[in-house]
């Protein structure tokens, strides 16, 4: 079991090209979706080409020193296949500076901001949605409440509504991996809806500036060069307002790359990757609140797209947006091809980065996570093609005990069509890359630890971190500077990637545990009034030694991991240190102390449904054990979100 993950095997493989149209993608046998749940009807093939997200264009006059957008949240129409119709959807549009009556978007998603490192972004974002949500329906069984959608918390503590009562849409956006104040971090708590309303969190730089529904946000591009991502954060419904296509690509890029020798332009190639199920006529359909994932996979806002591609080496940027759906990619060849059934590539970089690049023929993608790879289809000939595929029997929540999602085969096609143009590649083959190994961070005797349990108090309802609502306090008070070993204890029967703000870490090892032994003294402690003799003390329950990470996550920049079920994953953080110094010279755009951000699974129901938590970060001389819990309506910029969460239980470094 490397790295906790588990190796994907050779199957035999099939004859490729055989299907014309994608059969209907339905859960395993014994997992029938309930009555009247909509499937996706048969679509043919890599019949529409791989769009491409329109950059946007800065405007460098409004804060100098700094590339300024503005970003309206709009419902337009967008065509995901030839053969359906079109659908209504959410999506980003980029002001144009060039020519304000032609705003740069394509109704789906949102346009690509390319940044430069270190140069910082402004963004206005602003919500010009309907007042009534494109899944109304979703929203209405929150309110009603549905003991499976709305957050209900383990005792002492009683649900909270995560939205106002007259409030059906409000969003708020966040940069997903960057290095951001609180203040411009778009934690849930800061939402604010199309007429105006703002949680109670909410804040904005430069308010003389910002309308009621707009809210101006800074960000310090001071990351690794990297593909990071936007997406909408909002109280109680990101997952359906991203699943309506909220989500967008940011780059951060570093001038120095050039010497690299990397593919660029149009040889560099990102694919957003998402499932999506869709009604008879075309629109869009939102089914999981009756299953796990969806039956369709959709690609830059496509249903099985192709891309022609000349016989050269390709940067391919992968994201997985999906709300839920793990992936396990690879590349397929017709058997006449290549020797081998698979396509070889290259991982040269993760969430946060660059890496040393790595040789390989599959890897399991979690929601938010990024991968950076080199195909090379030199070896593919003309008139041929590659499939990209989800590996056979992947499950949505992989790797998890299996669950009930419909299972989805081929994502999309790469025909090959001519020999490379312009003179030949002149990309630097990647056993050759320069890459800068990432150091790897050593744990100390003294690195203090600390524990988050996805706790789930009742089957098929509510989980949370540590038995505590998102809404609480925050009681996890991290030193400014320190290092900290997180520990993400899973006795759950599924995955989740788990997300942390503000911070690159990288993943230490994973541990088998005993997970209904540990759940079961977990409840005595929740039920018996969380008495500290009834805690469950997590070496009690290990059933093996500890497993060092996939090669594919080992040594690399992340900032969401996989936590698989029944065990726990470690992760270990350099350094919490928020981004202080102002941006473009706008007042209030730095962090102050205590600055509270979040952590959250990234399966976007599981947030929604309060598996999220806050911490913060006090000065360096606040002794352990001491602090007010500080309340994020009460902290705004600096704290950001509703709340905090439970105490994460922490171990006090030994003197």
């Amino acid at each position: 079991m490397a790295g906790g993950l588990g190796a994907a095997a050779m199957l035999p493989q099939g004859v490729l090209g055989a299907r014309t149209y994608a059969a209907t993608a339905h859960p395993p046998a014994g997992c029938e979706d309930p009555a009247g749940t909509p499937n996706t009807p048969p679509l043919k093939r890599f019949v529409d080409p791989l769009p491409r997200p329109m950059a946007a264009i800065p405007d460098r006059s409004v804060y100098p020193g700094a590339d300024y957008y503005e970003f309206t949240m709009r419902q337009g129409t967008w065509q995901f296949h030839r053969d359906l119709g079109p659908s209504p959807v959410w999506g980003y549009w980029a002001a144009n500076p060039n020519d304000p009556h032609k705003p740069i978007g394509m109704g789906y998603l949102g346009p690509t901001l390319n940044t430069t490192r270190d140069h910082p972004t402004v963004v206005k974002w602003r919500n010009e949605l309907p007042t009534t949500h494109m899944f109304q329906h979703v929203i209405d069984l929150i309110r009603k409440p549905d003991p499976e959608l709305t957050p209900i918390p383990p005792p002492p503590y009683k649900s909270v509504q995560p939205f106002p009562a007259d409030i059906d849409v409000w969003n708020v956006v966040h940069q997903h991996g960057g290095y951001t104040a609180p203040q411009s971090d778009g934690l849930p708590m800061q939402s604010f809806s199309p007429e105006g309303f703002h949680a109670e969190g909410y804040t904005t730089l430069d308010p003389g500036r910002a309308k009621p529904n707009e809210a101006i946000y800074g960000y310090t591009n001071h990351d690794h060069s990297c593909m990071l991502w936007y997406h909408d954060h909002a109280m109680g419904m990101s997952a359906i307002n991203v699943y309506a296509g909220l989500a967008g690509l940011y780059f951060v890029r570093d001038p120095a790359d050039e010497r690299l020798g990397l593919p660029r332009g149009e040889f560099e190639v990102p694919l957003i990757l998402q499932d999506r199920t869709f009604n008879a006529d075309g629109s869009l359909a939102y089914t999981m609140t009756n299953r796990e994932g969806e039956d369709t996979p959709v690609v830059n806002g496509k249903a099985y797209p192709f891309l022609e591609v000349e016989q050269r080496r390709y940067r391919l940027r992968i994201l997985n947006a999906s709300n839920e759906r793990f992936w396990r990619l690879r590349f397929d060849v017709p058997r006449d091809v290549l020797l081998q059934p698979q396509l070889p590539f290259w991982l040269i970089g993760t969430d946060g980065g660059f890496r040393a690049p790595l040789q390989m023929l599959d890897f399991l993608i979690g929601p938010a996570e990024r991968y950076d790879l080199i195909v090379d289809f030199s070896k593919i000939p003309v008139n041929k093609h590659v499939t990209l595929t989800n590996y056979p029997g992947t499950q949505v929540h992989s790797p998890g005990i299996p669950g009930c999602g419909p299972e989805i085969a081929d994502i999309m096609r790469f025909k090959v069509t001519k020999p490379p143009s312009g003179g030949g590649d002149r990309s630097t083959p990647p056993e050759k890359l320069k890459l800068q190994a990432v150091p790897p961070i050593k744990p100390k005797p003294h690195t203090r630890r600390r524990e988050w349990v996805v706790y789930q108090h009742q089957l098929f309802r509510t989980m949370t971190f540590n038995a505590m609502p998102f809404m609480e306090p925050s009681q996890d008070f991290i030193k400014e500077g320190s290092t900290e070993i997180w520990e993400y204890i899973n006795p759950n029967h599924d995955a989740h990637p788990m997300h942390v703000h503000l911070v690159n870490f990288q993943v230490l090892n994973r541990q088998p545990i005993d997970a209904a032994a540990y759940q079961k003294q977990y409840d005595k402690w929740v039920y018996g009034g969380r008495k500290p003799e009834d805690y469950p003390v997590l070496a009690n329950y290990f059933t093996g030694p500890p497993i060092p990470p996939d090669p594919d996550e080992a040594l690399s920049y992340k900032d969401t991991v996989k936590a698989p079920a029944q065990m726990v994953t470690r992760i270990i953080i350099q350094e919490f240190i928020p981004p202080t110094d102002e941006i473009a010279s706008i007042p209030g755009s730095g962090a102050k102390l205590p600055a509270t951000y979040i952590h959250h699974c990234h399966l976007l129901e599981h947030e929604d449904d309060d598996l999220m938590r806050p911490w913060t970060i006090v000065r360096a001389d606040t002794p352990y054990g001491t602090g007010v819990a500080h309340d994020q309506r009460d902290l705004g910029q600096a704290a950001g979100h509703g709340a905090g969460r439970h105490p994460g239980r922490s171990t006090d470094p030994k003197p």
